[in-house]
């Protein structure tokens, strides 16, 4: 299951609800390119804080990783993506027309991920968290136009 990573607590949510029920889902954590702290944080095993942070997805937009939560994502994430705003923005334009649900930046990050892993994937079941409620008028016309009609 691809995770969106914010500043922790709805992926380490997830982490909690597949250890307590025994489960061996994989979970993937996903950041944005422009917003990498948990990524370089998961790669160093360390809080590593960044100076700022440049993407379209809102909830992702964290400089400095939760210390708890890290340490919780270290111990149940398998790895953590990063994905591009262009990759952002096209599975936020996908899960419009293809579902008909309005994503926001955050939301459709974790389609992102999946999509860009999607050769590695193939076959397998797979599942996508569809979080967030950031998304503002400018940003959604710029979806919408984009979109195929």
């Amino acid at each position: 299951v691809y995770v969106p990573i914010g500043l922790g607590s709805g992926i380490c949510g997830v982490i909690a609800a597949r250890d307590a029920l025994g489960l061996k889902t994989k979970i993937v954590g996903v950041v944005a390119e422009g917003a990498p702290c948990y990524a370089l944080s998961f790669a160093e095993r360390r809080v590593v804080a960044t100076n700022g942070v440049d993407t379209i997805a809102e909830g992702l937009a964290v400089r400095q990783p939760d210390a708890a939560a890290l340490e919780i994502i270290l111990s149940g994430v398998e790895r953590v993506v990063a994905v591009s705003d262009d990759d952002i923005l096209a599975a936020m334009s996908a899960y419009f027309t293809d579902t008909h649900n309005l994503a926001e930046g955050a939301g459709g990050a974790a389609l992102a991920a999946l999509l860009k892993e999607r050769d590695a994937m193939a076959g397998k079941k797979t599942a996508v968290v569809l979080s967030g409620g950031n998304a503002d008028h400018a940003l959604m016309r710029r979806i919408l136009a984009a979109a195929p009609t």
